[in-house]
């Protein structure tokens, strides 16, 4: 336990000066953009120069660059992400709203791509060089190649519109229903997280296959163990390093590909609250998202370095 938090010590503090690296970065880039906020406040009132003047001013968008920086990262220290232009509304809210089907979203998609990684891998690697591991590789192949939104528009026209399995849009909240909920939130995860399964099932099968070539998955299985104990127990538990440094990396493209996911579906989420904010020039919104989005992958990282050390614990010493 002492290993862990000496870790996560040294990770926070590196943290840190990442963290203020993607503010100033997301902040710059927001403010050299082509989204005028005062225009966008004005939207279809044609506004004079002295309006759109004035605004700039009690807004503080006239201030130093600087100056600007210093009180953004103040209001973000005290949890205001800002105020839409639009909806005059807080953009913290418009985030909490949206982050929850976002949520639901990645994590359904990250389930799902683990349960079939760790199954086809596993599989093919057991049954190294005949046809379960050959056929497996082959749809792995063709998965990695397929873009997300891709597979979701032939979901949406086969499954959805030919035979009427699942709805092809829409959202139902799961307190509303666990069922309804699954048959709107099946499509979405499904597009979102087939390439991330055939990518993680392929690094799975060479990681399980590097474990049984070693001397002591043959020491164990000629001991009598079975080998399914020896499979589970310790060629799984040494095999998950590789797969772990690549689903921390995956997560953020989970996290990225729910942004036309959710377009697709219709789901009102992060990524339809983004889309929408770029469309209407609500320069705010875009930046809260995409400051959530980020922070957000890199505490997903955090946590992805901690599961190193409860995986495998050789690597404590060096921890």
């Amino acid at each position: 336990m002492a290993v862990i938090v000496r870790m996560l010590v040294r990770r926070l503090l590196i943290l840190v000066p990442l963290l203020l690296g993607i503010i100033a970065f997301v902040f710059l880039v927001m403010r050299f953009s082509n989204n005028d906020p005062a225009i966008a406040y004005f939207q279809g009132a044609n506004p004079t120069e002295e309006q759109l003047h004035n605004f700039r001013q009690e807004n503080g968008l006239l201030d130093p660059l600087p100056l600007r920086y210093v009180h953004f990262v103040g209001d973000l220290l005290q949890g205001n992400l800002g105020t839409s232009v639009l909806t005059k509304a807080p953009v913290l809210e418009s985030v909490t709203t949206a982050m929850p089907l976002t949520f639901q979203l990645t994590l359904l998609g990250l389930l799902v791509a683990l349960v079939l990684a760790l199954l086809l891998g596993v599989t093919a690697a057991i049954f190294r060089d005949r046809w379960p591991d050959q056929a497996i590789r082959l749809v792995s192949l063709i998965g990695v190649a397929a873009p997300s939104f891709w597979l979701a528009l032939l979901m949406i026209q086969y499954l959805a519109v030919d035979r009427g399995w699942f709805p092809p849009s829409g959202y139902v909240n799961p307190a509303d229903g666990i069922g309804p909920w699954l048959r709107t939130m099946t499509l979405p995860a499904l597009a979102l997280s087939l390439p991330v399964a055939a990518q993680l099932t392929r690094i799975i099968r060479t990681s399980v296959v590097e474990e049984l070539d070693k001397d002591y998955v043959r020491t164990a299985i000629g001991s009598g163990l079975p080998p399914v104990v020896v499979v589970g127990r310790n060629v799984l538990r040494n095999a998950l390093i590789n797969p772990l440094t690549v689903l921390g990396l995956r997560i953020g493209y989970l996290l990225g590909g729910a942004v036309v996911i959710e377009q697709i579906f219709t789901l009102p989420g992060m990524g339809t609250l983004m889309i929408n904010a770029v469309r209407d020039g609500d320069p705010a919104v875009v930046q809260g998202v995409v400051l959530t989005i980020a922070i957000g992958f890199v505490v997903v990282n955090l946590v992805v370095d901690v599961l190193y050390l409860l995986v495998n614990p050789r690597l404590r010493s060096a921890a």
